[in-house]
């Protein structure tokens, strides 16, 4: 009997102090499911701008067509990859970061060959866009940092003491984290 006592009391020590455990990880998952949201919103705006800049660009300049095929593939392969928010793994992140990156390529060598193009830099419209262009690629930089920060809470929380034991025995489990894409350390050639 007075094992089996000991045995409750430990079981009731352990739920109490990972307990109050239990709901801030519930709020920090849904805060890194918020975070995603927040970084596929503004990954969708620009994919929704894009259109925009494509034709602008065709309607000014007797263009270069693998780039305007390419952005208009790379927009396509970007918007095609959906990531469940509860299921936000290293391998998932890192396959939709590699889409996305793909499109960053593509809108990066439009926006580049668009130097040769004198009538197209002078039109409003495309000046308009390519702000806009600039503008969402800082909100998508600045979404994936808290995210990231995000996180960095959740995992760190998950994996402290007594906590780890909460997220144990519910399933709570460490999520991935948006990572420089590969070569982006290398300082890239301006040529004029």
């Amino acid at each position: 009997m007075k094992k089996l006592f000991t045995a409750i009391l430990l079981v009731m020590s352990v739920m109490g102090l990972s307990s109050c455990s239990y709901n801030s990880m519930v709020q920090m998952d849904e805060n890194v499911k918020a975070k995603w949201g927040a970084v596929e919103s503004q990954y969708q705006r620009r994919a929704d701008l894009i259109p925009n800049l494509v034709n602008t660009v065709k309607g000014v300049a007797n263009f270069e067509k693998s780039t305007l095929v390419d952005v208009t593939n790379a927009r396509a392969r970007a918007t095609s990859i959906q990531v469940d928010p509860t299921k936000l793994t290293p391998e998932t992140i890192q396959k939709y970061q590699a889409a996305q990156g793909q499109l960053s390529t593509a809108l990066g060598r439009l926006l580049v060959a668009s130097e040769n193009y004198p009538q197209l830099k002078a039109n409003d419209n495309f000046t308009a866009l390519q702000a806009q262009l600039e503008g969402t690629e800082n909100r998508i930089n600045i979404a994936r940092l808290d995210f990231n920060s995000a996180v960095q809470e959740y995992n760190s929380k998950i994996r402290s003491f007594p906590a780890n034991i909460t997220a144990k025995m519910f399933g709570f489990t460490e999520k991935g984290y948006f990572q420089a894409e590969a070569g982006a350390s290398k300082v890239p050639t301006v040529q004029f």
